[in-house]
């Protein structure tokens, strides 16, 4: 059975709508007090774009601003993320302890690989004390590019893996474990979309079902 499994972090273990909303209208109330936005907050905007690393999203979302004021505005936003997860504003998935801890219990590693930035990610590790099984948390600040199969493959090689899954949302996961010769495990939750997760090994609706299906799943052929 499979031993290592990577998770993604939002849109997979943490329900990022919860505070992404708020932390994004604070954020750019604050440009609009500073002069420096008009009109409605681009909340779809960054929705749609969901799961990208942070220099891209505000490229996207400010693409008419200098670069310092997407530094700037980046710092605010993250601050208003980690002020608002250790407020308890924002949510795990269902079941995520249960799930974690049954899969600790059939001797299965667990690690995280995300594109958020380590801060962020340390906030919602600590708050949610997930630490009690995740083997180690990998930011994308930790790698050069941002290619997230790069990132997984640290942890592959760090760890010598050879049977294991990469479980989430976006096409970025699933491009990660086929880089990475692992098994792709498609989340159908908030941000997901139909026409990545086609291109999973398989696709879970609740991680609860993980308990059943990380037993099941063998190495992938080395055609795959």
């Amino acid at each position: 059975m499979i031993k290592h499994v990577i998770f993604d972090m939002d849109g997979t273990l943490f329900q990022t709508d919860r505070i992404l909303a708020l932390s994004l209208e604070e954020t750019f109330q604050d440009l609009r007090n500073r002069t420096l936005w008009t009109g409605e907050t681009p909340l779809e905007k960054y929705r749609s774009i969901m799961g990208v690393p942070l220099p891209e999203v505000w490229r996207t979302l400010l693409p008419n601003h200098p670069e310092p004021i997407r530094e700037q505005t980046d710092a605010f936003f993250l601050s208003q993320l980690i002020r608002n997860i250790k407020n308890g504003k924002g949510a795990l998935y269902p079941d995520v302890g249960e799930v974690f801890h049954q899969l600790v219990e059939k001797g299965c590693s667990i690690y995280i690989a995300s594109n958020g930035l380590k801060e962020y990610l340390n906030a919602i590790i600590e708050f949610y004390q997930l630490d009690r099984w995740v083997t180690e948390t990998y930011s994308i600040q930790q790698i050069d590019s941002l290619n997230k199969g790069d990132l997984v493959k640290q942890i592959v090689d760090k760890y010598r893996i050879e049977d294991g899954a990469v479980v989430g949302d976006r096409l970025s996961d699933i491009r990660a474990a086929k880089q990475n010769g692992l098994v792709s495990i498609g989340c159908n939750f908030d941000f997901a979309r139909e026409e990545e997760l086609a291109q999973a090994d398989t696709v879970i609706d609740g991680l609860a079902e993980l308990t059943t299906i990380i037993p099941s799943l063998g190495k992938l052929p080395e055609s795959m």
